[in-house]
């Protein structure tokens, strides 16, 4: 089974960290990157970049807002991922508890939920991002590319760029 393990950590932690010090903890994280993918519990990993690069998209009634910053003001913030494949709920977590990053804050596990597999009329109806957006939009996968448009032009007007 799927599960994602969130890292979350505060940024403000890795501050303090000197040049070595944060040079071992990316080293100790690709290391153990490599031991799951030996181990075969390794799908895909990413960091992210700080906090302060997040924008958020909200669509409210057809309008489409977009703030910089985070979706939450909160004290630890989404640091990074790893998918991993574990027989169960139990083996994900001993995974997740031997991510390095989990000592400056911690790893959030959740089951991955297959859609295909829950709804697999659904699924083949309507695949991809582009239809999970269309369900959750209430609008027509064609339409979607006039959202984007109109996306972009309120970025381009708020925030003086275009994406």
């Amino acid at each position: 089974m799927k599960y994602l393990c969130l890292i979350y950590y505060e940024e403000q932690k890795l501050n303090p960290l000197s040049t070595r010090e944060l040079d071992a903890l990316i080293d100790e994280a690709l290391a153990y990157d490599e031991a799951l993918r030996k181990s075969g519990h390794y799908l895909v990993s990413e960091a992210l970049q700080s906090v302060q690069t997040a924008t958020t998209v909200r669509v409210r009634n057809g309008k489409v807002s977009i703030t910089d910053g985070p979706f939450a003001e909160t004290k630890e913030q989404l640091g990074g991922f790893i998918l991993i494949d574990a027989r169960d709920l139990d083996g994900a977590i001993r995974v997740a508890s031997k991510i390095p990053p989990v000592r400056l804050g911690s790893v959030e596990v959740r089951p991955i939920w297959d859609l295909k597999q829950q709804w697999p009329r659904r699924a083949d109806a309507v695949s991809g991002l582009g239809g999970a957006l269309s369900r959750c939009l209430g609008a027509e996968p064609r339409s979607l590319g006039r959202l984007s448009a109109r996306a972009e032009i309120r970025v381009e007007k708020k925030h003086g760029r275009k994406k």
